[in-house]
């Protein structure tokens, strides 16, 4: 279940009045309104070409000054929610490009699900073809910055689906919120690049025997486990949202990106 509008940040409930409204956002036109004391990366809508020519919608927030090099986050079964807006501003806030593809636009464009409406979201990722889907994930990282400075993430699905690109294809670093099939279904595909797991103890969809099960079979990784937050932990417009355990996820990812991104 999503929070009500009165619980979230305000430009999260721009967005989402924009999007109730139906509107869209022009390449390279910020997607709020931005004045001239608000310094904070907004995160704008631009459009990208991607395999059969297939026209894709991203999410994407550039620092000021530099990038520390860049992120390609995918999104849970939800869809791309104004969450993702809110993500790549936090990653570009913190001095990296940040992009965020609507991966369900193959199905139709800006396809999104309740919170509470799971079985529709995973209907929705189970249809996509994972050959399109690589190849959408590979148009962002373009999109994101230069070849070998563009990081992979995820969350939930969206960080299964990160496991998964980070095990075919050359990343130089994986950040991995909670995903959801690693676990149960990928425990054997080793990632190519070095990766940092986040996950909270009171996951229930991906419970600490899975989690202890990932550490034992690939203790190359990186893995912290948060006290008392739950699966979705770091998503402000769920009910699970744990704002000391998405901080410090997003601390230790800053530093581990720092770290192996060389730009």
């Amino acid at each position: 279940m999503a929070f009500p509008d009165a619980l979230l940040p305000q430009n999260i409930k721009r967005r989402r009045l924009l999007a109730l409204a139906g509107g869209t956002v022009a390449a390279g036109l910020p997607s709020l309104s931005a004045t001239a004391a608000d310094a904070n990366p907004k995160a704008v809508e631009i459009e990208v070409t991607s395999a059969g020519g297939h026209k894709m919608a991203l999410w994407k927030a550039t620092p000021v000054g530099k990038p520390k090099g860049a992120v390609v986050s995918l999104h849970a079964i939800y869809g791309r929610t104004t969450h993702m807006a809110a993500v790549c501003e936090r990653w570009a806030a913190a001095g990296f490009t940040c992009v965020a593809p609507a991966l369900y636009d193959r199905i139709k464009k800006n396809l999104t699900f309740a919170y509470n409406d799971t079985v529709a979201g995973n209907q929705a990722y189970m249809s996509l073809n994972p050959d399109l889907l690589y190849a959408d994930i590979d148009a962002a990282k373009e999109a994101a910055g230069p070849k070998g400075t563009v990081a992979i993430s995820g969350f939930c699905t969206g960080g299964s689906w990160a496991w998964r690109t980070g095990a075919r294809s050359e990343w130089p670093a994986q950040v991995n919120f909670y995903g959801s099939h690693i676990a149960a279904d990928l425990n054997d595909q080793n990632p190519r690049c070095p990766t940092i797991l986040h996950f909270g103890d009171a996951d229930r969809i991906v419970p600490m025997t899975a989690v202890e099960s990932i550490r034992a079979k690939h203790p190359q990784v990186e893995l912290h486990i948060y006290p008392g937050a739950g699966h979705a932990f770091e998503n402000v417009e769920q009910v699970t949202y744990d704002k000391a355990g998405a901080d410090l996820a997003y601390e230790r990812s800053f530093k581990f990106l720092e770290m192996h991104l060389k730009t």
